[in-house]
């Protein structure tokens, strides 16, 4: 094992809010603790603390300028070694301060980049917008991509790495009593098809064109909305769920929808080990940085989602998941209508994903961000 480390973690969110970033610090930071480090989290106000390992410290009301000087005193406190920024467009209440924080810190700087997205800053940003996330990578000692669009993003930085964001959803076998009973308790006929979505409902997630695709299957079709829909970070949620709800009713798909509302996290396995497929339509592809697609490819089910923008190794069209193309309803209604005549292929389907499972264990994450944290501890500053 690696000397331990004392690493602080910065997240825009951490349980109880929700949010697939957050589920992934809370996450990691228990699996790193478990590994032998130490472990301290900075927050929202709102954060708590899940594992009595890990010390959060629960107190950005607002990430306005003032924030690196709270960030700095909690890294003096906690005596650390390494800092790991999580970052993400829509986090941070959409704050540019959050980008010059290498610079006011001082020390070891490692940022997660959970997508490159530039963010808004203010009308008329223009090329300050590419230019602040560019300079955030830049000042940082390391940079992790959770995805591989990111990573050719980042070519150039001396330091980086590739890692999989994990899924705070269990991997588990399906468990055929538990499927029935859930089915029963949803109300699904036993010819019904079953086609769960899982995730925030946002313009990116696709689910007006999963709509569209399930309005033309000529059979009998259940739709499960599973989990939270609106999350804590993104604003303009709560729009497109309202577009969403209107669409359904324009469709007239009101008696095929159900809706779970939020669970816990065996619960959400639960519930996508019932469904026939999971169906992630995103508009930008498939991708490791989707924390719903990894949450399905860790229950073990089917997945029909779209093609991704980027050749990705381990997703493989027919054998652990089908593809269809961004942003058309008819293709993503056809590979629907296949897997629905074709057990068969379900079957097949099915153990793609448990297979594929292993390549997004957390043992293997955990060991990558202590590896690189230390090779950028290793490097001369």
């Amino acid at each position: 094992m690696s000397r331990r480390l004392r690493i602080g973690l910065i997240t825009g969110e951490y349980p109880p809010m929700k949010g697939g970033v957050g589920q992934h610090c809370a996450m990691l930071a228990s699996m790193l603790s478990e590994a032998g480090h130490d472990v301290s989290v900075f927050s929202d106000v709102r954060a708590r603390s899940l594992d009595d390992r890990v010390v959060v410290e629960a107190a950005a009301a607002r990430w306005g300028i003032g924030i690196a000087r709270a960030i700095g005193r909690w890294a003096e406190r906690q005596r650390l070694d390494v800092i790991n920024l999580h970052f993400q467009t829509a986090a941070y209440g959409m704050s540019p301060w959050v980008h010059f924080l290498p610079d006011r810190l001082r020390r070891p700087f490692v940022t997660t980049f959970h997508d490159l997205r530039v963010p808004y800053l203010f009308p008329k940003a223009g090329p300050i917008r590419p230019w602040i996330v560019r300079r955030l990578a830049q000042a940082s000692s390391g940079v992790i991509c959770t995805n591989h669009e990111d990573f050719g993003q980042l070519a150039w930085h001396g330091q980086r790495a590739l890692i999989p964001i994990g899924s705070s959803v269990p991997a588990s076998p399906r468990d055929t009593t538990r499927v029935r009973e859930v089915r029963q308790a949803m109300g699904a006929a036993a010819d019904a098809f079953v086609v769960a979505y899982f995730g925030f409902i946002n313009h990116s997630k696709g689910v007006d064109v999963l709509l569209d695709a399930v309005s033309t299957l000529k059979r009998p079709v259940q739709v499960w909305m599973v989990g939270d829909s609106l999350g804590a970070s993104d604003p303009t949620n709560g729009a497109e769920v309202r577009r969403v709800e209107s669409k359904i009713r324009d469709l007239g798909l009101d008696r095929m929808m159900r809706k779970t509302g939020p669970l816990q996290e065996d619960e959400i396995a639960a519930y996508l080990q019932a469904a026939d497929v999971v169906a992630l339509p995103f508009r930008d592809g498939a991708s490791y940085r989707r924390s719903s697609l990894m949450a399905a490819i860790n229950a073990g089910v089917p997945i029909v989602t779209t093609r991704p923008t980027v050749a990705i190794e381990t997703f493989i069209d027919g054998e652990n998941m089908l593809f269809a193309e961004r942003g058309d309803s008819h293709t993503l209604a056809a590979q629907l209508a296949r897997l629905a005549g074709d057990p068969a292929l379900a079957d097949r389907l099915r153990g793609g994903t448990v297979e594929l499972a292993a390549a997004f264990a957390w043992p293997g994450i955990v060991q990558a961000h202590i590896d690189f944290f230390d090779s950028v501890l290793e490097r001369p500053a």
